[in-house]
């Protein structure tokens, strides 16, 4: 991980420097270590991201073997890569992968997902596609335990979520629209009803994985790790920056909602490794957003952690950390 902090630091205007790749392979097709190994990076090749550090993993949390790669967009002279047909590239490589293995050909839904997960440029256009990618993914991948924590972590994907309820002729409904968002985080253009999407980004479905989340998460532990991550930033660090940094390189990133006069009122944890997303307070009290404020707008003085063991739809969040890859069992070359 230490070989991306030159490039970070080369650059720190480019808001989304990470780049994070999922290549799901069939799952009749049988690939060793190795071969899924050349294949990220033969992969990375002719993405244009061959030069670059980059890191694979192995994930078996679904019905198939799948690789997540995460490089960085932004060269070591601090250059932001060329993205442009990103999509159709990545689809080409896929092709020529599947030939020189003879894999199964993937079929729409594969190919969709094994795209770059990225933030929504509305620049771009094509935005109900480019929205589709990311939501699809997170709700598919993530384990969050209300629909705001599901609405903040697609904020880092420039996604803004609103809850909808009302009548129409005489009968009650509820729904989700999904729109863009700038890197203000303010929204731009038409926004879109989920049913648009399929059902798996819908009310229904999302309240379905909400509850399986909170039974993986209380199964697993999976609140201990970030707890302990969190606390060792916060005994180490003094101000604010430095506590983001620390959190990125475990894996982490935070986004703390804040008011005019600067007052923290909100601290939303995302652990990368993990997938999982927290309200501060769901971690318990010493993590509230009410301690991060009065810690770095406070008196400034440090408050003594735990050694722990182990919205609104459109709200702005500030100082959204930068995404950051997970524990690895493959790294890619320089």
């Amino acid at each position: 991980l230490r070989s991306f902090e030159p490039y970070l630091l080369a650059n720190n205007k480019t808001e989304k420097p990470v780049l994070h790749v999922s290549l799901n392979p069939d799952p009749k097709d049988v690939l060793s270590d190795e071969q899924l190994s050349d294949m990220a990076q033969e992969y990375m090749q002719q993405m244009g991201y061959g030069d670059q550090p980059f890191i694979v993993y192995k994930h078996e949390d679904i019905e198939r073997k799948h690789l997540h790669i995460v490089s960085l967009r932004v060269d070591e002279n601090g250059k932001k890569i060329d993205h442009n047909f990103e999509h159709r590239r990545s689809m080409d490589a896929c092709r020529e992968l599947e030939q020189k293995y003879g894999l199964a050909p993937a079929d729409k839904k594969q190919r969709q997902e094994g795209l770059p997960l990225k933030a929504v440029r509305y620049e771009e256009g094509d935005i109900k596609h480019q929205i589709a990618n990311v939501i699809r993914s997170i709700a598919r991948d993530y384990h969050f335990q209300s629909l705001k924590e599901y609405g903040a972590l697609l904020t880092i994907y420039n996604i803004g979520m609103e809850e909808v309820r009302g009548e129409a002729k005489g009968k009650p409904y509820q729904g989700l629209i999904y729109s863009a968002l700038n890197d203000k985080g303010e929204k731009v253009g038409n926004p879109f009803k989920s049913s648009l999407f399929g059902k798996p980004v819908g009310i229904p479905a999302l309240e379905k994985r909400i509850e399986k989340s909170a039974e993986i998460i209380k199964d697993k532990g999976l609140k201990e790790r970030s707890k302990k991550v969190i606390a060792s930033a916060m005994r180490s660090c003094g101000n604010r920056l430095d506590f983001e940094k620390a959190l990125e390189k475990q894996g982490m990133g935070v986004l703390f909602r804040t008011n005019e006069q600067g007052r923290i009122y909100g601290a939303t944890f995302i652990d990368h490794e993990q997938k999982c997303v927290f309200n501060g307070s769901r971690l318990g009290k010493e993590f509230s957003a009410n301690v991060f404020n009065d810690f770095f707008n406070g008196s400034g003085q440090k408050q003594e952690q735990p050694d722990h063991k182990a919205g609104q739809a459109f709200e702005t969040f500030e100082n959204v950390s930068r995404e950051s890859p997970s524990k690895y069992c493959m790294q890619g070359k320089k």
